[in-house]
């Protein structure tokens, strides 16, 4: 069950109401007063508007095939944290509101078993295909029901992806690829792209889910060839090729969902060919209409390029540096949006943190959080997913977390979930980033404001330094926005509600993150 959290000794200025915190038994809501340090500027302009922000996701690879056959109490728990939007009557927050959720459509590797060469069991994957050639839509029954869990709990936004073709469509016949070669021949792109349209009609009408997307391909820059999961590497041509074929065949079921290319693995093989010639310069290779590539001109082609956050993501400004030429170069395609697609800590980051050992703590809730900033910033993201949504690892990779049971077990909620919440529970689909500066001069202190539909102003301040910051919102205009609701997650809760008297002073406490929903 989720971990609880009790609040320890409150900083200058807090003084203590009387709800509770988000998975504890102590009070949540406290007061934000002023601090003694200097106070720091924030500067909102509305006016000035940058990326229409279309959602915030996670996947439900891999654990979820299991983690969904668990008691109904129990899912029933962890899909209220990765997806409900309800407060409860004391200010809690069931969950993060997550406005996508990622669909894995397996490649036939859990019925292989021992003979599919992956080695871990909870990286395999179902497939649709039926022994007999047709389809088994009873397939799939623990990611089925986080699917529809999703839907129920108000997600309207789906994506599908595959890691690999099914195994009967391999070159190897393998869910994972040989020598680093890819491992879907050219006369099976037509059935891996009927595949596809298949199992997006068959889902919606047993499930009433439409997929709103579809990403045919996953990283195709690696080499996917040790059997560590289900994957294959594609050539730029490949993609485009297998992109033409599955607009067609979604064209001919009539289907709307749009696809969305091309999952590269690090964000510079959008901009640039790097380290894997004919696999990379994706932006100009699928969306230049000079080039032999093109896909823009295909009709279900979602105008956006997706690419992966991993190992670009330290040190802090040289992952800005990149993200801005990322930016860029996106820019150069008029209409074009970059999605971030994919992230979890991964790697050692330049010893900034490492993603072996799971942590459930704030240090890694603020690297998530600065991550998030910095690509919805400087990127321009319009989309931000996570990777595995519910981990049974001992890795930094999960929001939730969970025992490595495929019957029954206990879960608990990470700090990165919660600082995920703290953009995706309240910037919802439809804003726009706005301008937002402070005056502090430095990227221990990151601000981010957006303006939802509703005309609410949402700013979310990183505070990673360590010590507090009192901060003063204004708007271009002069005047200060009025608070209406605030949450902070920190070591001692998560997206705790805090009452914020003064917009124009308030303490933002220490390695925190604080989410401000305000009245202009």
């Amino acid at each position: 069950m989720p971990i609880a959290q009790n609040l320890g000794t409150l900083f200058l200025g807090l003084v203590m109401a009387t709800s509770m915190n988000c998975h504890g038994s102590e009070p949540a809501t406290e007061t934000i007063g002023p601090a003694t340090d200097q106070t720091v500027t924030i500067r909102i302009d509305p006016s000035k508007t940058y990326q229409t922000i279309r959602n915030f996701g996670g996947s439900d690879a891999w654990a979820c095939q299991f983690a969904g056959n668990w008691p109904l109490a129990k899912k029933n728990g962890i899909a209220d944290l990765l997806f409900s939007t309800d407060t409860l009557a004391d200010g809690r927050l069931k969950g993060i509101g997550l406005s996508l959720w990622r669909f894995n459509a397996g490649g036939g590797t859990a019925e292989q078993g021992d003979a599919s060469g992956i080695r871990d069991e909870w990286r395999r994957a179902e497939s649709f295909f039926a022994a007999d050639g047709g389809y088994d839509w009873n397939k799939q029954a623990g990611q089925m029901w986080f699917l529809n869990a999703a839907k129920e709990r108000g997600v309207k936004e789906f994506l599908i992806f595959p890691n690999t073709p099914p195994v009967q469509f391999t070159t190897n016949g393998k869910g994972y690829a040989s020598n680093g070669q890819p491992n879907l021949p050219a006369q099976q792109f037509d059935k891996f792209a009927g595949y596809l349209a298949d199992v997006i009609d068959g889902v919606r009408k047993k499930t009433g889910i439409t997929f709103q997307y579809v990403s045919p391909v996953n990283e195709p820059q690696w080499d996917w060839s040790d059997g560590g999961q289900e994957g294959t590497p594609y050539f730029n041509n490949q993609v485009a090729a297998i992109t033409r074929s599955l607009s067609a065949a979604l064209l001919k079921k009539n289907l709307a969902t749009q696809i969305n290319v091309a999952e590269a693995g690090q964000i510079e093989y959008l901009y640039s060919e790097h380290n894997r010639p004919g696999r990379a310069s994706q932006i100009s290779g699928f969306f230049d209409k000079n080039g032999t590539d093109y896909i823009g001109n295909l009709p279900n082609v979602f105008p956006a390029i997706s690419g992966h956050s991993y190992f670009t993501t330290s040190p802090y400004k040289t992952a800005v540096e990149k993200r801005k030429q990322l930016a860029n170069a996106v820019a150069t395609v008029p209409g074009l949006e970059y999605w971030q697609s994919e992230y979890c800590i991964l790697g050692d980051n330049e010893g900034e943190i490492k993603g072996e050992g799971r942590d459930l703590g704030i240090n890694s809730g603020l690297y998530i959080a600065r991550v998030i900033h910095n690509d919805l910033v400087n990127a321009n993201a319009s989309a931000w997913h996570w990777w595995i949504s519910v981990s049974p690892y001992d890795y930094k990779d999960g929001l939730v977390y969970i025992d490595k049971n495929k019957t029954d077990g206990s879960f608990q909620s990470s700090k990165m979930l919660w600082a995920l919440g703290n953009f995706s529970r309240f910037v919802r689909p439809g804003a726009k980033r706005v301008e937002a500066s402070h005056s502090l001069g430095t990227d221990g202190l990151l601000v981010s404001s957006y303006l939802n539909t509703n005309n609410e102003l949402v700013t979310v301040i990183v505070n990673s330094d360590s010590q507090d910051r009192q901060v003063s919102l204004t708007l271009a205009s002069g005047k200060a926005p009025v608070a209406v609701r605030a949450y902070e997650t920190s070591a001692q809760g998560d997206l705790m509600p805090i009452n914020v008297p003064d917009s124009t002073k308030m303490l933002i406490k220490a390695r925190s993150i604080v989410t401000l929903n305000s009245k202009m």
